[in-house]
């Protein structure tokens, strides 16, 4: 019992501070507001005040499990775990391809009795994990120009791209869309030559051209009509009654907060005007409840976590380090992005959480867990003291 407690105390010492702190802080003020933003969606269901918070509560404890296990495995252990969970993963989303019933639009979540999740944001982390894997054990000969890279380049696109397209082929462009650009900016960071991404990027694009137009041959269309709808997001007010109405009210709690806000607890907006304001669209409740001035604090805390995540990338002293802190922080970056863009009409709104603010628990189990890898590789980093070279 000791040792556990000399363990546990030391790993305590050994994370970043910085960095627990601001995503702590995070969770605990979405976790707080939930119970606003959901008081009538949960009228509605005639539950609880308080079912989405402790709903949002348990994934977030099982989160918080997951993350306590990945920051006691080395991540040189990674290896055979990382394999194992590529491959579940896929063949999960395989299946739910063919055989998965469309909830939202996408065909990505699996139903177990009152249980739901969403599979494809498990496979965040997962990705991450395997590319930066890959990085590191084919580094050094990535860099060799006398042999050739072929195969090692052609493996490291396949593990990248299977996954999005998949998803993709499952109607959830959001998810795709952040999987892609994940893939993107890590293989671009990667130790492969210049002269090999190039040609890497120019075979992708062919392939990509070749697997639309097949696609356009087979089924008539590419995408679907209500996801080419959503690229019709400019001036939504005007198009209420066929598609703006979710970005329109965003638009309205967002005016209707002003600098200071009208108080907690009291959007008007989050009464049936915005669908299910506890998930993609938290920012507006908070944005209006809390006025611009307050809620800007939460983009310094957003800038915060990613400079830090990145900071952390370079001091990390491996290779796998380097990549896993690089694709978490993308990871988040990206998904901030998508749903802030699409709440604000800039691009396509997709449905895609938060971070740290949405209700949503499969995707607080992966973002705890993605946030406990960067941890683990600080762990390791202040523990051996070793520069890369």
């Amino acid at each position: 019992m000791k040792k556990a407690l000399r363990n546990a105390f030391r790993l305590f010492q050994d994370m970043d501070k910085g960095l627990l702190i601001a995503t702590t802080v995070l969770f605990s003020f979405g976790l707080l507001n939930i119970v606003t933003a959901s008081s009538s969606e949960a009228t509605a269901n005639n539950t609880s005040l308080y079912y989405f918070f402790y709903q949002q509560l348990k994934m977030i404890s099982i989160g918080v499990v997951f993350g306590i296990v990945i920051l006691n495995i080395d991540t040189k252990k990674y290896p055979p775990f990382a394999i194992l969970a590529y491959i579940i993963i896929t063949s999960i989303l395989l299946y739910l391809s063919f055989y998965g019933s469309d909830y939202r639009g996408a065909r990505n979540w699996v139903q177990i009795g009152p249980i739901r999740f969403q599979p494809s944001e498990f496979a965040k982390p997962i990705l991450i994990v395997c590319l930066s894997l890959m990085f590191e054990k084919y580094a050094s000969r990535l860099r060799n120009r006398k042999i050739s890279h072929t195969e090692m380049i052609v493996k490291i696109v396949v593990v990248g791209l299977a996954i999005p397209i998949i998803i993709f082929l499952q109607k959830d462009f959001g998810t795709m869309f952040i999987l892609l650009c994940t893939f993107l900016v890590m293989f671009m960071a990667s130790p492969i030559l210049r002269i090999d991404k190039v040609r890497a990027f120019g075979v992708m694009g062919l392939v990509a051209i070749l697997g639309m137009v097949g696609m356009y041959m087979g089924k008539g269309y590419i995408l679907s009509e209500e996801q080419l709808d959503r690229f019709d997001f400019f001036n939504p007010c005007t198009k209420y009654d066929t598609g703006g109405y979710q970005i329109c009210n965003g638009y309205i709690a967002i005016n209707d907060g002003g600098l200071l806000g009208v108080g907690p607890g009291k959007s008007k907006q989050k009464y049936s005007y915005i669908p299910e304001p506890h998930t993609d669209s938290v920012f507006a409740i908070i944005a209006e409840e809390y006025g611009f001035l307050k809620s800007s604090l939460i983009f310094i805390l957003y800038l915060y976590v990613i400079k830090r995540i990145i900071n952390l990338a370079c001091r990390a002293n491996t290779l796998r380090g380097r990549f896993m802190c690089l694709g978490v922080a993308t990871y988040i970056f990206m998904h901030i992005l998508v749903n802030l863009g699409g709440l604000f009409g800039v691009m396509p709104l997709t449905g895609v959480p938060l971070p740290f603010l949405s209700y949503g628990g499969t995707f607080a189990i992966s973002l705890i867990s993605s946030l406990a890898i960067v941890q683990r590789v600080h762990i390791e980093t202040r523990r051996q003291k070793v520069k890369l070279r």
